[in-house]
């Protein structure tokens, strides 16, 4: 392992969510088998900012026609991030996860997806250093009282409806169960893509281009197979994931938790209506964070229930429905995705 490896390590650790050190060194393991020494050493150069290819020739000393074709090369690959405005090619750095790490789902192989599972629950602790999270959890639509206030980016349906561009993607965590025998029943493609982040996607021949209707078509579908709606934290967000509980690292770690209500940015939890609960059981049997248990009637500990809202569409007696969280603890996300990273950056202490 040469030290390019550890310099691109040391780079990606000061993105807004890091890429910390391991006592095994499973990073480097990962950074080797994604980039060439040549990409890690470029990669490990590039900023968080986007520059033309000229201006990081002149920043780093190089001859643009040397370094041009490997970062077409390297945005192909999805290791660095290429935006195309007005005719001109810029280029920047990405983190590993949300990033590099969901941009592999066409390239996955069976050791990769062994070192990153070793290495994704480190990542997970250093996202729970920080207050403000990279997804947020939203309810689904059926469980919300008629007569609540709901802001617009709390609900998914507005969220879709409000973009000019979505693609339906692979989700990388149940794409990498499936490649490893350990998959699911739930459908594999299961993340929506909005905006330029959809054309990014796109032009990389990760997941298709999709209308209004056929997307809303997508989300009942993974609504009625119990995924849980994570869309980016921000009021304009990039995405939304919908994710299963047998497969998504984040629900995974979520669910390890003693208090999973205080690890997610959520606005909800779950009531019951206890006259007409029949605790028949369906909504324990949903419920992704084990927040339910069945007396008489159905039980809900608040501080495992994340308001995803899976245990009132499961309810076929119209028990339990959710409720918003009190003004005080109520969570509002930054409103684009820059302000969500930089805040981010702050809480880490990065600046």
């Amino acid at each position: 392992m040469t030290d390019v490896y550890k310099k691109l390590a040391i780079h990606l650790d000061h993105t807004p969510c890091g890429f910390p050190a391991t006592e095994s060194g499973v990073e480097l393991r990962i950074l080797k088998q994604l980039f060439t020494e040549q990409e890690a050493e470029l990669a490990s150069n590039l900023m968080m900012i986007p520059e033309t290819p000229q201006a990081i020739a002149n920043r780093i000393n190089k001859d643009v026609e040397a370094i041009e074709p490997l970062l077409k090369d390297m945005a192909q690959k999805g290791l660095i991030m290429h935006i195309s405005k007005n005719g001109s090619d810029s280029y920047m750095t990405i983190q590993f996860v949300v990033g590099i790490w969901e941009y592999q789902v066409n390239r996955l192989t069976e050791e990769l997806i062994r070192d990153a599972n070793e290495y994704i629950p480190y990542l997970m602790q250093e996202e729970s250093k920080h207050t403000t999270r990279q997804l947020r959890v939203i309810p689904v639509s059926k469980a919300i009282n008629a007569d609540m206030k709901v802001m617009d980016y709390e609900e998914a349906e507005k969220i879709i409806l409000a973009q000019s561009k979505i693609v339906i993607a692979p989700c990388i965590c149940r794409t990498e169960h499936r490649i490893i025998g350990k998959g699911c029943n739930h459908m594999q493609d299961g993340c929506f893509v909005f905006g330029g982040g959809a054309y990014y996607y796109e032009g990389r021949g990760i997941g298709r281009s999709v209308d209004h209707k056929e997307a809303l078509e997508v989300l009942q579908k993974g609504v009625e197979q119990g995924l849980v709606l994570q869309p980016g934290n921000s009021l304009k967000t990039m995405n939304i994931c919908m994710c299963c509980k047998c497969c998504c690292h984040i629900l995974g770690y979520i669910k390890q938790s003693d208090k999973p209500s205080t690890v997610v940015n959520s606005n909800y939890f779950a009531v019951v209506d206890q006259d007409n609960c029949t605790a028949c059981g369906a909504c324990e049997d949903k419920c992704p964070m084990d927040a339910i248990t069945l007396e008489q009637v159905a039980k809900i500990n608040n501080e495992r229930c994340i308001g995803c809202g899976l245990c009132a569409v499961a309810c076929e007696f119209d028990s339990i429905k959710l409720q918003g969280k009190d003004s005080a603890d109520r969570w509002v996300p930054p409103p684009t995705v820059v302000d969500t990273y930089m805040t981010i950056v702050k809480e880490r202490g990065l600046i």
